[in-house]
C-alpha cells in the first residue's frame, strides 16, 4: 500500500518524522486508517521529555501515540468480528491473551514477554496507518466522534475505571485534585455517573479557568493552603465521600486523602510523584479507603463507549488544541507546558 509518514520521539523534547511501510495485516490483524490520535500525559511525562520508562513504560523507539482511533481499511485471515468500514477506538495494550490478567481483560497488567502497548513497544497511533490486533478493537458508536474514541482510549477509559472502582454515585460529592484532561474527564464521568456535587482543584489558573468555562465542577478551588478549608467549607465541614487524585503530584494527593469524608474512598490516577503522611490520624482513625486504579479493561472500556450515547456527554468538549500530524512537534510541545486542554492530532476525513 506504498509508503506513510510516522511520528517517533526520540527524547530531549523532540518529535521526529520518519517514513514507514504501510503494514499488511498478518492473521488476526486489521490495518487502520487512523482519524484521531490523542496526546497522553504519559507520551510526556516518560518519553517526549526523557526515556525513562522500564517494563510496560519501556519506550522502544516505535511509532508513538497509544490514543488511536481510526476505520479499518483491510482485514487480515482470521479476522471474526470487525470488517472494512467499522469505526474504532483501540485498547491501547496489546498482551499475550493467556493470562490471568488478559483473561480478565486486564491486558495493561499483562504479565508476559509478549505483552506490547500501542506507541511504546508496537507502533502506535502517529501515523496515516495504524496495524492493530482484532481483540483490540471496541465498536465506536455513530453517537460518538472519532476524537472521543481516541480520548477513551486512554484518558477517559482510565478515569472511569478509577471511578468504578469507588463506585461513585448519587450518594457522593467528589473531588478532583489537578484539572488536565484526566481530571476534566474524571469530572464529567462523575457527573454522569450521577455525582451530587463536584469540586475541581489545581494550582494552575489556566487549568482552573478552563474548568469553569466548561461548567464541569460546582465548585473549583485553586489548590493552595487554604485549598482543604474551602472543601471542608463546601461539603458543610465533612469532606466528600469520593475524591480522586490526577495530579500525581504530592501535595495535590495529600489534598486528596485529607479531603475525603470518614468512611471515604479515595483512589489515585495520576501517575509518578510521591506522598507522605501520618497514616494512624489520616486514614486509620477516619476509617478511609485509598485505592490505585492504572488504565482499565477491554470490557469495561466497551461499556463505557456503550453507555456514553445514553449520558450524552461529549468526550472532545476537553479538546482545546487540533493539529494535523505534520504539526505534531507543536502539539508534543504545547501539552508538555501543561497549561491547556487535551491535545490531539486529527486527519481529514
Amino acid at each position: 500500500m506504498g509508503r506513510m509518514t510516522g511520528v517517533v520521539l526520540p527524547g530531549n523534547s523532540t518529535v521526529e518524522f520518519r517514513e514507514f511501510d504501510v503494514p499488511e495485516p498478518g492473521h488476526g490483524q486489521v490495518l487502520l486508517k487512523m482519524k484521531a490520535s490523542s496526546i497522553c500525559g504519559s507520551d510526556i511525562r516518560a518519553i517526549y521529555r526523557e526515556h525513562l520508562g522500564k517494563g510496560p513504560e519501556g519506550y522502544r523507539g516505535v511509532i508513538c501515540g497509544h490514543e488511536p482511533a481510526g476505520q479499518v481499511v483491510k482485514v487480515g485471515p482470521g479476522v471474526k468480528r470487525f470488517k472494512e468500514g467499522d469505526r474504532t477506538v483501540v485498547y491501547h495494550i496489546s498482551g499475550c491473551g493467556v493470562c490471568h490478567d488478559c483473561r480478565m481483560g486486564y491486558q495493561i497488567s499483562c504479565s508476559s514477554p509478549l505483552r506490547a502497548a500501542y506507541g511504546w513497544q508496537r507502533d502506535g497511533g502517529n501515523a496515516d496507518y495504524l496495524l492493530a490486533e482484532e481483540r483490540d478493537l471496541v465498536l465506536l458508536p455513530d453517537f460518538m466522534t472519532y476524537v472521543d474514541g481516541a480520548l477513551c482510549a486512554c484518558g477517559f477509559g482510565t478515569c472511569y475505571e478509577g471511578l468504578a472502582r469507588v463506585n461513585v454515585s448519587g450518594a457522593d460529592r467528589v473531588l478532583v485534585v489537578g484539572l488536565g484532561p484526566m481530571g476534566l474527564a474524571a469530572l464529567m464521568l462523575a457527573r454522569a455517573m450521577g455525582a451530587t456535587k463536584l469540586i475541581g482543584a489545581d494550582v494552575v489558573a489556566e487549568r482552573i479557568a478552563l474548568t469553569k468555562k466548561l461548567g464541569l465542577a460546582d465548585v473549583v478551588v485553586n489548590a493552595d493552603d487554604t485549598a482543604l478549608a474551602t472543601v471542608k467549607e463546601a461539603t458543610g465541614g465533612s469532606g466528600c465521600e469520593v475524591t480522586v487524585d490526577c495530579s500525581g503530584a504530592a501535595a495535590g494527593r495529600l489534598l486528596a486523602i485529607k479531603a475525603t469524608r470518614q468512611w471515604g474512598r479515595c483512589v489515585f490516577i495520576g501517575e509518578g510523584g510521591t506522598v507522605e503522611f501520618e497514616p494512624s490520624p489520616t486514614i486509620i482513625h477516619n476509617q478511609i479507603t485509598i485505592y490505585g486504579s492504572w488504565v482499565t479493561s477491554v470490557p469495561h472500556l466497551e461499556d463505557l463507549v456503550e453507555r456514553i450515547p445514553g449520558w450524552r456527554i461529549r468526550p472532545e468538549a476537553t479538546v482545546t488544541h487540533r493539529f494535523t500530524l505534520a504539526q505534531a512537534a507543536e502539539a508534543y510541545d504545547l501539552m508538555d507546558k501543561g497549561r491547556c486542554g487535551k491535545v490531539v492530532i486529527v486527519w481529514p476525513n
